[in-house]
């Protein structure tokens, strides 16, 4: 069954698409410090991948990989919400899923080491 709260189409669905994800971006930044450093890392690392890139699909790997870390993040608070918002009690599946996400934002980390090294490194 869908949601009682679809039905907006056409350019208004996309106005309040828009709206929405500007929210979601927002709340990230306010509420959630992990996003905050990697924002600020994102701020330096894409003008430096840019910048010294050795070439256009360099320079998009190195951004895209940053950019990976941001969007992973986003996930992983989004989830964390989520839990916490069904129970704050101590349950073995809502470690799990933190747990998880939190491995999901290492990896896209581990990403971004790995690209930048292999770009310029070797």
């Amino acid at each position: 069954m869908e949601s009682p709260f679809k039905g907006k189409t056409g350019i208004r669905r996309l106005i309040n698409a828009a709206g929405y994800s500007l929210a979601g971006l927002l709340a990230a930044i306010r509420n959630e410090d992990a996003f905050r450093q990697e924002l600020a890392l994102a701020i330096v690392l894409i003008p430096l991948g840019l910048w010294f890139g050795p070439g256009g699909l360099a320079k998009a790997a190195l951004v895209a990989s940053v950019l990976l870390v941001l969007i992973v993040e986003l996930l992983n608070s989004a989830v964390e919400a989520a839990v916490d918002h069904t129970s704050l009690d101590r349950h073995p599946l809502a470690r799990r899923a933190k747990d998880i996400g939190s491995a999901a934002v290492l990896v896209a980390l581990m990403n971004v080491l790995a690209t930048w090294t292999l770009i310029f490194f070797f």
